[in-house]
């Protein structure tokens, strides 16, 4: 494994690159730039910082916000919050209500539980005669 030298490395970031923007049909030359690799580091890293920060600031500052998942205003959560609780207390309506017609149906198609009474009267028989 080789040792990194930060002497060489340094001496490598100091280098002088020529960067020549050229016309192609008449190779003249329109712009020449003297470059090293740290200065295109730094202007690249400085060009990536204000873009984030840029973008940061637009969501932060504008009405942007407000598409983030998860983020939204005070009147907007509560209203959410009655809502919610809205729709749990009307789907235990209909369940009960649900329940109430499913007993309805089952006796009046006869199939009501045999054993509805827990205690058994006992009525006297008694002889019915046609006088």
């Amino acid at each position: 494994m080789s040792i990194l030298n930060t002497s060489e490395t340094f001496k490598r970031l100091r280098n002088r690159y020529r960067l020549v923007v050229m016309n192609d049909d008449t190779y003249q030359e329109l712009v020449t730039f003297k470059l090293d690799r740290l200065s295109v580091y730094i202007v690249m890293s400085a060009t990536f910082l204000i873009l984030v920060s840029l973008t940061v600031a637009l969501i932060v500052f504008t009405p942007m916000k407000y598409y983030i998942p998860g983020y939204g205003s005070r009147n907007s959560e509560t209203a959410f919050k009655l809502l919610k609780i809205r729709t749990d207390s009307l789907e235990q309506a209909v369940h009960y209500k649900d329940q109430y017609l499913d007993g309805i149906k089952k006796v009046l198609n006869g199939n009501s539980p045999s054993s509805l009474d827990t205690i058994v009267i006992k009525i006297p028989k008694t002889d019915v005669s046609n006088d």
